[in-house]
């Protein structure tokens, strides 16, 4: 699903010599968005069970901070950049939904509607200071602050909403992933055919990939007897990377997701 641009209500002196930091919204963003997923739910797993929970978060947590930092001192979007923050994103956006069940005994509904609050509070947060939620926006500071705060709390509820569905509906985990991958036609249908609004339309689909890319990455990789394939966490992780290093590195040679102004400025400086 792509989405069409909306009006932006910055001011011309804030935009006109700035490129935007996120990738444009084309069917290759959708599906490098769905394998991070479930990279991040395996190589969570992964990752806990060999090192350890606390570790674990440790590490992540570190190489979060570190990516953001080079996602935030670029001048624009770069596909590695970009991706290599949002796998990590999801790594620990995974973590931390685990924290809350596994760590603190939360129930998974509970953990759901937290994470639903806490994305809602950031869209209300974003759209008071900025009067706009567009994913074409991201030209500014504060802005892609905001921006990548909403990420980490889809991929977070993304989790936990997985999990409640698989566990504590009792659906497992490959019926959960057919079920997202049903809900997810819903906003495509909506913007395509029903003319929703882009911007919703495009948060609604990015929080359901989440649980899509998580449910069939677990389904792949759990055991047999807890209704997986029992490939196991670690090679499906590896796996997946594979794939996301393979799109990502055609993406920064091809430049398809590039904004037509970031093209056309570095076909005048060759």
């Amino acid at each position: 699903m792509t989405t069409g641009r909306t009006i932006d209500h910055e001011s011309p002196t804030t935009v006109r010599h700035s490129l935007s930091k996120v990738p444009e919204v084309t069917l290759h963003f959708w599906i490098v968005k769905v394998l991070t997923t479930g990279m991040g739910e395996t190589a969570s797993d992964f990752l806990a069970h060999r090192l350890g929970p606390l570790p674990a978060v440790g590490l992540a947590g570190v190489a979060l901070a570190a990516s953001l930092t080079l996602q935030l001192l670029a001048r624009q979007y770069l596909a590695w950049v970009y991706w290599t923050a949002i796998v990590l994103v999801s790594v620990f956006g995974t973590m931390a939904a685990d924290v809350l069940h596994v760590g603190l005994g939360v129930p998974y509904p509970v953990s759901t509607a937290f994470f639903v609050a806490a994305l809602a509070a950031v869209f209300g947060c974003w759209y008071a200071a900025e009067r706009t939620l567009s994913m074409h926006s991201i030209r500014t500071r504060r802005r892609e602050l905001f921006y990548w705060a909403a990420v980490l709390a889809t991929f977070a509820l993304g989790t936990a909403t997985g999990d409640m569905t698989a566990v504590t509906l009792h659906l497992g985990y490959l019926s959960s992933g057919v079920a997202f991958a049903a809900l997810i036609a819903v906003p495509a249908v909506g913007f395509r055919l029903l003319r929703w609004n882009g911007i919703f339309a495009f948060w609604f689909a990015y929080v359901v990939t989440r649980p899509l890319g998580a449910s069939f990455a677990d389904w792949m990789g759990v055991s047999r007897a807890r209704g997986g394939l029992g490939l196991g966490t670690g090679p499906v992780s590896l796996v997946l990377l594979v794939l996301i290093v393979g799109l990502v590195g055609r993406l920064a040679a091809t430049r398809k997701d590039v904004e037509p102004q970031a093209r056309h400025a570095a076909g005048r400086t060759r």
